[in-house]
């Protein structure tokens, strides 16, 4: 069976340093229904786990029970085997069945003792409040949700316009409070989510035309839910591919228009180790090759005019391997192996003309955000940049600026790393 593919661009859809001490505010987003006293933890990957990533899936294995671990895959983002014309064939089957079968083969030659789908799609709703299947998820010490269109779970595991639990959900839930690992890539970090969930859409039409509540046949259009997905993780919403995909700008117009104050902004193969989720202890941790960025909106001000809309002192925070983040306080800990950058480079920040890597741009390239800042990091020339989108009409620049509280680490004495607290202004040209 083909391994199965990443959501399509456009689809609808431990150190002791403290770096960062920040007011300790509650975020807006951290509202109702905190789950009760929670023990248990959450695993959250920005997309394209690959298959050698060990140190990520050991991770999921060694929290469910090491070598007694046992691994409920749950696959509901991805078309059912009724949707998919290369169903009988598992080269190149990419339905709910063949994928769950991957995941779980994956997660026992990682070392689970055991990995089981579990048997939820949109042909199969009435499973996710079958007396058997909740048998099954309560047998499980862990769970992974696949990737997808996080609209699916949706519609599978949540019930009516109050987003009821079923009881699949439910047990999961209480799971999860009693100890048990939540883990998910892409689609399944995404539907964690508490209030206003992002369904689909891109930065540069994000930025010209705002959010709007709903799910869109345009997949441009920045779409969310008000009433979210699982409610797993609720100190601030969620992006996933975030630099992969330019999805920056989208996440920071999002959480303005709904009256957030952080974002989580996953990148692809790394994970965000959420422990306690929901409670006044609740910490993470960075694990993987790429990196986390924590967006924080508590002083930013956004301004509609007839010339577009613009944005004023958000702050941009990218966490790597080993970095730690203590939501309540807002305090992020670098990981005692890297040092901080003293800037040497004298030469000015490359161009950047698509900064938000757009789907339009034939030569755009990936973690272009990400470049840009990093690149500022580690010269000495200047205190601030600047990049653009590459759509016109209008064209929004944005500055990065080196403003008081700014500091960048590394971890070979070189380049930037990791970065704490980099100021973002997005305006129209």
């Amino acid at each position: 069976m083909r391994v199965p593919s990443a959501p399509a661009r456009r689809t609808v859809l431990a150190g002791a340093l403290v770096v960062a001490l920040l007011t300790a505010a509650a975020p807006a987003s951290a509202d109702a229904r905190p789950d009760r006293h929670p023990t248990g933890s959450l695993v959250l990957i920005g997309g394209a786990l690959k298959e050698s990533n060990t140190q990520v899936y050991g991770e999921i294995i060694e929290r469910a029970g090491g070598p007694r671990a046992r691994i409920g895959v749950i696959t509901a983002a991805s078309v059912p085997e009724s949707q998919d014309p290369h169903a009988g064939d598992p080269a190149l089957c990419s339905n709910s069945a063949c994928n769950g079968a991957y995941y779980a083969d994956l997660f026992k030659r990682h070392g689970a003792a055991d990995a089981q789908w579990i048997p939820l799609d949109t042909d199969h709703v009435a499973n996710a409040d079958s007396d058997a299947v909740v048998a099954q998820v309560e047998s499980m010490t862990g769970f992974f949700f696949g990737g997808g269109d996080q609209y699916r779970y949706v519609t599978t595991l949540l019930r009516g316009d109050r987003h009821k639990d079923s009881k699949v959900l439910a047990a999961i839930r209480a799971k999860l409070a009693r100890g048990a690992v939540v883990s998910g890539s892409s689609a399944g970090a995404q539907i964690a989510s508490g209030p206003d969930m992002v369904t689909g859409g891109e930065s540069y039409e994000g930025l010209r035309d705002g959010s709007a509540p709903g799910y869109f046949d345009d997949p441009t259009r920045l779409g969310y839910l008000p009433r979210g997905g699982f409610g797993f993780l609720r100190s601030g919403l969620v992006d996933t591919h975030t630099g992969a995909y330019g999805r920056e700008g989208r996440a920071l117009r999002l959480a303005s228009d709904t009256g957030h104050d952080r974002v989580y902004a996953l990148e692809e193969n790394t994970a965000l180790i959420v422990d306690r989720p929901g409670s006044a202890r609740e910490h993470m941790t960075v694990l993987g090759p790429n990196g986390v960025a924590v967006l924080d909106l508590r002083d930013a001000r956004a301004h509609d005019s007839a010339n577009g809309w613009s944005l004023r002192r958000a702050r941009y925070s990218y966490l790597t391997d080993g970095d730690r983040y203590d939501a309540r306080t807002w305090t992020a800990r670098v990981h005692p192996g890297k040092q901080p950058l003293v800037p040497a480079a004298t030469t000015p920040v490359p161009a950047n003309t698509d900064v938000f890597h757009s789907a339009a741009d034939p030569d755009g390239t990936p973690y272009s955000f990400r470049t840009t800042a990093r690149a500022l990091a580690s010269t000495r020339a200047q205190n601030s940049a600047t990049g653009t989108t590459f759509e016109t009409g209008p064209r929004f620049t944005v500055t990065f600026t080196k403003a008081r509280g700014f500091a960048a680490f590394t971890g070979d004495g070189t380049g930037a790393r990791t970065l704490i607290a980099l100021r973002i202004d997005i305006a129209p040209q």
